[in-house]
């Protein structure tokens, strides 16, 4: 596939947030995107495999996708959940559950719904091409948590690296992309939780056991589907 960089966002510190799309366009667009939390190196890796390989391989069929490899650079940099204002970007999205509280640091959701300027850039991204399906790669154990329409792609996922499949995660989650893309956009979001790196689990291992799936995953039916809905 042939990708072409968009206009870049800007982080809290000025840094780049790199955007790519394909050159199909269509009335709905397949997001992948990682680094909301910027100590989540392991989706990053996982992103970064497959987009290399979306890149390399020509005899795919064209898809109308957009790429963000890093939408929390200031995070990423420096080994940070949140980003520089200490905001957890994966709370900090205006739903109708947003809280202003928190109990924990590393959950903070801003001031308001919406504050952050990587957020804004998703948002503007959103706009001027609506998702039609969002995969969001993340770390914490190996889980993929499905929101609105997208159990059937979990358990396609599933079937390959065997990571349990959930509606829910065990928590509340006010402010997350899982919750807002199908408020607003009627976008379902499948959110790609990789397990995290030990002696025994290196970044290439996390890659081999997934590589399949979402090899696979690009070349079925299933998220062409999604966009038609």
């Amino acid at each position: 596939m042939i990708f072409t960089p968009l206009t870049s966002g800007k982080s809290v510190e000025g840094n780049e947030i790199e955007a790519f799309k394909t050159d199909t366009e269509a009335p709905k667009y397949i997001y992948l995107m990682a680094g909301t939390h910027g100590d989540e190196v392991e989706g990053v890796y996982v992103l970064q495999e497959l987009f290399k390989w979306l890149k390399e391989e020509h005899a795919l069929e064209d898809l109308p996708i957009v790429v963000l490899p890093i939408l929390n650079p200031d995070g990423y940099r420096a080994s940070s959940r949140v980003n520089s204002h200490a905001v957890d970007l994966n709370r900090n999205y205006p739903t109708e559950n947003w809280c202003a509280e928190f109990k924990k640091d590393k959950n903070n959701p801003g001031p308001k719904g919406l504050s952050e300027p990587e957020n804004i850039f998703l948002e503007k991204l959103f706009e001027k091409f609506p998702p039609g399906f969002i995969i969001s790669f993340h770390s914490w154990k190996p889980i993929l948590n499905f929101n609105d329409d997208a159990q059937d792609i979990a358990e396609y996922l599933s079937s390959y690296n065997e990571y349990p499949v959930a509606g829910d995660i065990g928590y509340p989650t006010p402010g997350s992309l899982g919750t807002y893309a199908p408020e607003k956009f009627n976008a379902p979001v499948l959110t790609f939780e990789c397990p995290v790196l030990d002696k025994d689990i290196s970044l290439k291992s996390i890659w081999d056991e997934n590589e399949e799936g979402l090899k696979s995953l690009m070349q079925s039916e299933l998220l062409t589907n999604k966009l038609k809905r």
